[in-house]
């Protein structure tokens, strides 16, 4: 059990610095140097995979006799990790590691010139690598369901769709309920990147973010990185939204709160991360959007926008809160309102279901995105960048991972029942720019575990009942009924 632990936890660190080589390429690494960094990151990686598969792991397995909950959990995710490992070859590894490494290049470069033919290549050829991955996984069964475990483990695309087919009606129906209402003037004021990145930090901390282990870049995809002692967010700019810098970094934040409220005792080890991309999703929405967006919160959040911007054309607090929960038709997920964000998911949940099968060949994607975007939101693409370009995922081989986002938001709803049930007055704390008690909250009944449980389990103890959509659907019928007199 000892030489098991010893050898995981090198395992774990050298996945951290490999971790870090990526958080380099997005926010500080000249362009001219992706090459180079694609060869480092394939070797590393080929290092990795090497002693993930190391067959003294399955001696170790077969010979550790684990006591604690906490020793059985890290057992069964090295497990996990060794089955998964010994299936796919080094070789198919490294391929992917290096060809997911310089497309990313690639498609900021497509993303800026809105040219999908340009990357349509370098997409056919990640999506062909992965399916082989997936292939290996899936062992004869579904290479769809396969390439979701990575993300959301003991998940299938049938539960998703069982799970997304409830929701949607509701979504929909609200949707089209809200556009038929006016909605409230939109910002009309310029805001100075200073001013933004300050309160971004600002706002950062006030979310519990410790910046004594972390730090804030800009980058052109907002992320988070990092666990443990070592946790970095970034956020960017844009000079006539700047809720597109403070609402990713709160975003964000919430993904490294979780990793950073871990069990410090889990640190470097199996367990030492959150357990699932949905569950994080759903640390990052409540953060952002149940307690950010809350007419509590958004009461403090205008007055540090007087403070730091002056007048900017927003009368009151309550037309603040209107204005920041604006529901209004737009091309990118990430800026998409709570009511339309899920829309957007299931658009990429079905687009990549349909290449990973066959059903949908890349070179039809752009056009297939722009004809089911049209029917959802019933108007045009008008670039590439605006569409089947505008996020990174697919660049770097994320396949499976869109649908943890609908799923994380689900996720949130039930988190914030059980949230407004232990604090009755959390209104009256938000609306001080306190929120201490509410990610003190979450801290204690759930980021604290990391990956000790398994997602549902975590997410059931957390807010006492087994996760569904109708939470959700509940806290945005009552929200957006109210904003707009529905």
């Amino acid at each position: 059990m000892k030489e098991l632990l010893q050898f995981d936890r090198q395992t774990q660190a050298l996945a951290q610095i490999a971790g870090r080589l990526g958080w380099d390429q997005e926010t500080m690494m000249a362009a001219g140097s992706a090459p180079q960094r694609a060869e480092e990151m394939a070797a590393i990686e080929a290092v990795l995979h090497a002693r993930r598969c190391d067959p003294r792991i399955g001696d170790w397995l077969g010979k550790a006799s684990p006591v604690s909950e906490v020793e059985q959990a890290q057992v069964r995710e090295i497990r996990k990790a060794f089955d998964r490992a010994t299936k796919v070859p080094s070789d198919l590894a490294s391929a992917i590691a290096a060809a997911t490494s310089q497309a990313q290049g690639d498609w900021a470069a497509a993303r800026a010139a809105d040219d999908f033919a340009a990357f349509a290549p370098v997409l056919e050829n990640i999506l062909a690598l992965k399916r082989e991955e997936g292939a290996a996984l899936a062992n004869g069964g579904d290479v769809y369901d396969a390439m979701l475990q990575d993300y959301e483990p003991g998940i299938t695309a049938a539960d998703l769709d069982a799970m997304f087919g409830a929701l949607r009606p509701g979504l929909v129906d609200l949707r089209a309920a809200i556009l038929e209402r006016s909605a409230p003037s939109e910002l009309d004021h310029a805001f100075d990147e200073a001013g933004q990145l300050a309160l971004s930090t600002t706002l950062a901390t006030t979310f519990g973010y410790d910046l004594n282990k972390g730090r804030i870049d800009k980058a052109v995809h907002p992320f988070s990185s990092g666990s443990g002692a070592d946790v970095r967010i970034t956020t960017r700019t844009a000079e006539r939204d700047p809720f597109n810098c403070f609402y990713s970094t709160i975003h964000e934040v919430g993904h490294a709160c979780y990793e950073q409220n871990i069990d410090p005792d889990f640190a470097l080890t199996s367990i030492g991360h959150g357990v699932s991309m949905g569950v994080h999703e759903s640390q990052s929405r409540i953060y952002e959007n149940q307690l950010g967006r809350s007419r509590a919160f958004t009461g403090w959040l205008y007055g540090q926008m007087i403070e730091t911007f002056g007048d900017f054309g927003v009368s009151d607090a309550d037309t603040f809160y209107k204005v920041v929960n604006r529901v209004s038709d737009g091309f990118i997920r990430t800026e998409a309102d709570e009511v339309q964000y899920n829309l957007h998911v299931l658009l990429r949940f079905d687009l990549e279901r349909a290449l990973v099968s066959g059903d949908l060949i890349v070179a039809d994607l752009e056009t297939a995105w722009n004809d089911r975007f049209k029917s959802d939101f019933g108007f045009a693409v008008d670039r590439a960048s605006n569409g089947c370009l505008q996020d990174v995922h697919w660049s770097v081989g994320l396949f499976g991972y869109f649908p943890t986002y609908s799923l994380g938001n689900v996720y949130a709803g039930c988190l914030h029942q059980g949230l407004r049930a232990a604090i009755p007055d959390l209104d009256t704390q938000l609306a001080q720019g306190d929120t201490a008690q509410a990610t003190g909250w979450l801290r204690d009944n759930l980021q604290r575990f990391g990956g000790l449980k398994t997602p549902t389990q975590t997410i059931q103890d957390a807010c006492g009942f087994a996760p569904t959509e109708a939470p959700l659907m509940a806290y945005l019928n009552d929200k957006f009924g109210v904003l707009y007199d529905l």
